[in-house]
């Protein structure tokens, strides 16, 4: 069975000022989210979901539509503030989406094989999708992370959020903790929390949201989203996100992670002023044969 591809597109883009997820960055109006389909394609994979907001379901549909249309089957989920499990109601003051594992949690009706998930905004490079597929196909585990290097994954134009790792000497996920705004700092790379600042190692393997799952991640997560709204369904800008629900499992002996190694090369759009670093990318890309100038024809 070929895994689906699961690419997160929720997002309201409020640090980039826009529907970041379908921005150009191609010679031909490619977005990143583009490139990302055209690897996976390429890597093996037989489906692509799409998580959205209802609102952004005719733009997808245009998009995409005939796009794929022969190249590749797609569906659309929708990330909604008010799908939450039974019992749990939307407080009137809570206007921010509830995170990156809800926004999984939301795909549960369409998927039914192994999958791997993606930020839309983020370009992890071929070899990436190749190694995942690989990995979720004949690999005896259950669930999987494509790691970067930090200092390779930051903006110069603002902070980001990422989630460290630590690993054992089989490469197993030790433990995995979100940090958030993370900035290079006099020539070194800080986040700040609580109004204190602590340094980060620039080597540390940070997650990039590219892991790979089994099915049965769907009601890990419903498990601990029970837990999550319990103590945050009050709080105005608390997320529940991926790494969490990864690392509740790890700490439970309830799933092994492995680290999957990779020479891609990641980058991506945070802010408006990172467009250019990516465009100049993916015309370095397309120079030096990796890409065709016009990628759908």
């Amino acid at each position: 069975m070929k895994p689906t591809l699961l690419i997160l597109a929720a997002g309201m883009g409020s640090r980039y000022g826009g529907l970041k997820q379908l921005d150009a960055v191609g010679p031909n109006g490619e977005a990143i989210i583009d490139y990302s389909i055209f690897d996976a394609i390429e890597a093996g994979f037989g489906k692509v979901v799409f998580v959205i907001r209802k609102e952004l379901e005719d733009a997808f549909a245009d998009r995409f539509g005939k796009l794929l249309d022969g190249k590749i089957k797609y569906e659309f989920a929708y990330q909604e503030l008010d799908m939450l499990p039974e019992g749990y109601t939307v407080p009137d003051n809570r206007v921010k989406p509830w995170g990156t594992a809800h926004a999984v949690w939301c795909a549960r009706h369409v998927i039914d094989e192994p999958f791997a998930v993606i930020n839309a905004d983020d370009f992890y490079g071929k070899d990436a999708y190749k190694v995942i597929v690989n990995a979720l196909v004949n690999s005896k585990e259950d669930y999987f992370m494509v790691a970067y290097y930090l200092k390779n994954t930051l903006s110069n134009n603002g902070h980001v959020s990422r989630g460290v790792c630590s690993s054992n000497k089989e490469n197993f996920l030790v433990d995995v903790t979100e940090r958030t705004n993370i900035v290079h700092k006099n020539n070194s790379i800080v986040f700040c929390e609580d109004e204190k600042e602590t340094s980060l190692d620039p080597e540390v393997l940070v997650s990039m949201n590219f892991w790979g799952f089994q099915k049965n991640f769907f009601s890990r997560i419903e498990k601990q989203m029970d837990n999550f709204l319990k103590d945050g369904l009050t709080q105005e800008k608390t997320e529940f996100y991926i790494p969490s629900v990864v690392n509740t499992l790890i700490n439970n002996h309830s799933e092994k992670v492995k680290v999957l190694s990779s020479d891609a090369k990641w980058f991506g759009v945070t802010y408006k002023e990172d467009k250019p670093e990516v465009e100049k990318s993916v015309k370095t890309l397309i120079e030096d044969g990796q890409y065709p100038s016009d990628l759908w024809k």
